[in-house]
C-alpha cells in the first residue's frame, strides 16, 4: 500500500499546536514538505523544529490570522506563487460553546468567516497547482457534529454542517482532476479545545471537571479520549496515494461515540 508522500507539499492550517501540528508531524514522517499556517509566529517557529527532515524536504511556515480574511488571502497567494501545494488540510479553532438562542449574529459571522470563507479562499488558491501536478488532496478537520449535533455547541453545529456541505459539493466538482475532498471528524480528543469545553460544561452544570469527564467517557465505547496523533493518522491516509478513490466522505475518529452510521 502506497502511503508515501515524498515529493508532495502540504499546507496545514491551524498547525502551531493540537491536531494541526500532529498532522504536520505525521505528514513530514511520510516524506511531505510541510507548510505550517497559523497566526502565532512564535509558536509556529517552535512547531517547525518538531518536524522530521529528510533529504529533499523543505519545511516552512506562513503567518495569518484566520479572523482576517485579507491576511489569509495575501499569505496563501504568496505561497502558491512559489510552490505547488498538493495537500491542503483545512483546520481552525472551533466557535465558543453555548446554546443557539444566546448566540449573536457576530458569533455566526465570525465562525462563518473562519470556517467557510477561509476554506474557500485557500482552496481557490491551491487548486490550480493541484491540477498542474495532477494530484490533489483536500482534507477538512471538522467535527462529529455533522453527523449528530452536540449539546451546547449551537454555532459550531451550524457552521460545521455548512463546511461539510461545501466539501461534498467541492468533491463533485474536482473529482475529474484527481483531486479528492474529504472530512475528518474528531471526537473528544485531548487538546486545549477539549479542556476548554470541559471547563465550560463544569461551570454551566455546576460540576467538577472530573465529573464532566467521567460523564463524557460513558458515551464513548472505547472509554477513553483520543489523542491528536490518532486523528492525524486518518488525515495522513486520506492524503496518500492509497486513498485515491475515496472522496466526498466524512470519517469520524471518535472511539465509536457518534450514534449514527
Amino acid at each position: 500500500m502506497d502511503i508515501s508522500l515524498k515529493g508532495k507539499t502540504a499546507l496545514i492550517c491551524g498547525s502551531s499546536d493540537g491536531i494541526g501540528l500532529s498532522t504536520a508531524q505525521v505528514l513530514a514522517r511520510l516524506g511531505a514538505s510541510c507548510i505550517l499556517f497559523a497566526r502565532n509566529e512564535v509558536k509556529l517557529k517552535t512547531a517547525l523544529t518538531s518536524l522530521q527532515i529528510e533529504p529533499g524536504q523543505q519545511h516552512r511556515y506562513a503567518v495569518a490570522d484566520f479572523n482576517k480574511l485579507e491576511e489569509v488571502e495575501i499569505a496563501v497567494d504568496r505561497l502558491t506563487e512559489e510552490v505547488n501545494i498538493n495537500i491542503l488540510v483545512n483546520n481552525s479553532g472551533g466557535p465558543p460553546p453555548g446554546p443557539l438562542l444566546k448566540a449573536s449574529s457576530m458569533n455566526f459571522r465570525d465562525a462563518f468567516n473562519r470556517h467557510v470563507l477561509c476554506n474557500q479562499l485557500i482552496t481557490q488558491a491551491v487548486v490550480p497547482g493541484m491540477k498542474r501536478t495532477e494530484y490533489g488532496r483536500i482534507i477538512n478537520i471538522i467535527s462529529t457534529s455533522v453527523k449528530a449535533p452536540l449539546a451546547n455547541l449551537g454555532v459550531s453545529n451550524t457552521i460545521r454542517a455548512a463546511v461539510a456541505s461545501w466539501a461534498k459539493t467541492l468533491s463533485n466538482e474536482l473529482g475529474m482532476f484527481n483531486i479528492t475532498v474529504n472530512n475528518v471528524l474528531p471526537g473528544a480528543t485531548r487538546t486545549a479545545r477539549l479542556s476548554s469545553l470541559i471547563k465550560e460544561s463544569a461551570k454551566v452544570e455546576q460540576k467538577t471537571a472530573l465529573e464532566v469527564e467521567e460523564e463524557m467517557l460513558k458515551n464513548i465505547p472505547m472509554k477513553r479520549f483520543g489523542v491528536a496523533e490518532e486523528v492525524a493518522h486518518a488525515i495522513a491516509f486520506l492524503a496518500s496515494p492509497a486513498a485515491s478513490y475515496i472522496t466526498g466522505i466524512n470519517i469520524p475518529v471518535d472511539g465509536g461515540r457518534t450514534p449514527s452510521l
